[in-house]
């Protein structure tokens, strides 16, 4: 790899443009007006918001489910891609890595708003309900943080010590570099033991993450609640996860690309192969989504059938059509050449990441607003507060995704250059 290509990942780190900074400076301003938002909600108590009796979840716990997924499409492109040997994956694994720390980052502390009240948060510790599927889920997904992090530094180790050696910005940062590299140098037997580390955790992330979304899934999927209560739910977050994830992971390598100008290591022919699995995705879900509604429709359970009804033909008719429309027919598009471009992956991609956070919206409020128990139906729509939240929301996700691009590189460096060595007439065709 020539020097040059070393100079492009290094320039971020150390120039801002002024679009840069007018991004930086309008997503502070969201991240205010949510802040706002939630000391309006702090004050003044839930009734700022659209939840009631019995719509106890809505926009929070949509947003937890939808943050969480995201955070699984980092865990496929980088720990499954490097146990089974894609070599195409060297230059999108750092994003990828980065994408599932940041989106974890953001979605662990959804539950903390939807709670209201922030003197409560350490009862669920401090008296323990071990039968409690709750419990369990902060456990799995505070393991799936640390373990995420572990990983995402492992992989940032030779880079770290790269940028160390080259005294890339000013004291902090230096000494921030040091830190990471963790005294490594590059000699052989380091680089064998971080290979040996690397697959160890690559290994463990994906049970873990997959036990993570599974146990969220189960917060709800183990109640008596109608349409929720179901073995399919279990699978069916994980397939979500997977599915918002990857989309989350092609919009994001589309912004570098763009932003830093990355088109040397991000070429189409990436895009094209994370379509495609974005397509192979969106067959199972729709899979997934046909059988769950089969099963309501024809066991004619009542309680079920009302909720199938106003999903599909009722209230949020709508609502489901540009669901099936966004993620079961739109990738569709990718099995044609002509559509796999860039731009066309990036648009298919937005299009599933609105779907899915559609679908969130789907699994939740119509169970909650056609009660089994004695409660007269009820309506639920998210006021101005829990949409400034989820704005806010986005807009920290965003931030922290564009300080990691300023303070790492954001192509694996190592990566790339040990690829171009062992294969140097083009080590990602494979």
């Amino acid at each position: 790899m020539a020097t040059a290509d070393h100079a492009a990942l290094v320039a971020p780190l150390t120039s801002t443009g002024r679009g840069q900074k007018l991004l930086v400076a309008a997503l502070l301003c969201v991240l205010a007006w949510g802040a706002y938002g939630y000391v309006t909600q702090l004050r003044d108590g839930l009734q700022v918001t659209g939840l009631s009796r019995p719509v106890y979840w809505g926009m929070y716990i949509i947003n937890l489910i939808f943050f969480i997924g995201v955070s699984y499409g980092g865990t496929l492109a980088s720990a499954v891609l490097r146990l089974v040997g894609a070599e195409w994956r060297r230059p999108i694994t750092r994003a990828a890595e980065a994408t599932t720390v940041c989106a974890l980052i953001v979605g662990g502390p959804q539950p903390l708003i939807d709670l209201g009240r922030l003197d409560r948060a350490g009862t669920i510790l401090l008296h323990p309900s071990f039968s409690s599927p709750m419990l369990w889920d902060i456990v799995a997904i505070s393991t799936y943080l640390v373990v995420s992090v572990a990983y995402f530094w492992l992989a940032l180790i030779p880079d770290a010590a790269w940028l160390r050696d080259a005294r890339v910005g000013g004291r902090l940062r230096r000494g921030l570099y040091t830190v990471l590299a963790a005294g490594f140098t590059g000699t052989d037997a380091q680089r064998r033991r971080l290979h040996v580390a690397l697959g160890i955790v690559a290994v463990a992330v994906i049970p873990i993450a997959v036990s993570a979304h599974t146990v969220l899934s189960w917060v709800p999927g183990l109640s008596l609640v109608p349409m929720w209560h179901s073995a399919l739910f279990g699978p069916y977050f994980v397939l979500g996860a997977v599915f918002s994830g990857l989309a989350t992971i092609i919009v994001a390598l589309a912004i570098v690309r763009r932003a830093y100008g990355l088109h040397d290591y991000l070429r189409p022919e990436h895009f094209a192969k994370l379509g495609l699995m974005l397509l192979a995705l969106s067959t199972v879900w729709s899979y997934f989504t046909f059988a769950e509604h089969l099963t309501a429709f024809y066991g004619k359970i009542p309680d079920e059938l009302v909720i199938a009804h106003e999903r599909v033909y009722g209230r949020f008719a709508k609502l489901f059509l540009a669901m099936a429309l966004a993620c079961g027919v739109c990738p569709l598009l990718l099995g044609f050449r002509r559509i796999r471009t860039v731009a066309g992956t990036v648009a298919v991609s937005l299009l599933v990441l609105a779907g899915m956070w559609v679908e969130r919206f789907l699994i939740l409020v119509p169970s909650e607003v056609s009660p089994r128990l004695p409660h007269e139906a009820a309506r639920y729509a998210p006021t101005w507060v829990e949409w400034s939240e989820l704005c806010a929301s986005l807009a920290a996700f965003t931030l922290l995704f564009i300080g990691m691009t300023k303070l790492f590189p954001i192509i694996s460096r190592w990566e790339v250059d040990e690829a171009a060595s062992a294969h140097p007439k083009g080590c990602e065709k494979r």
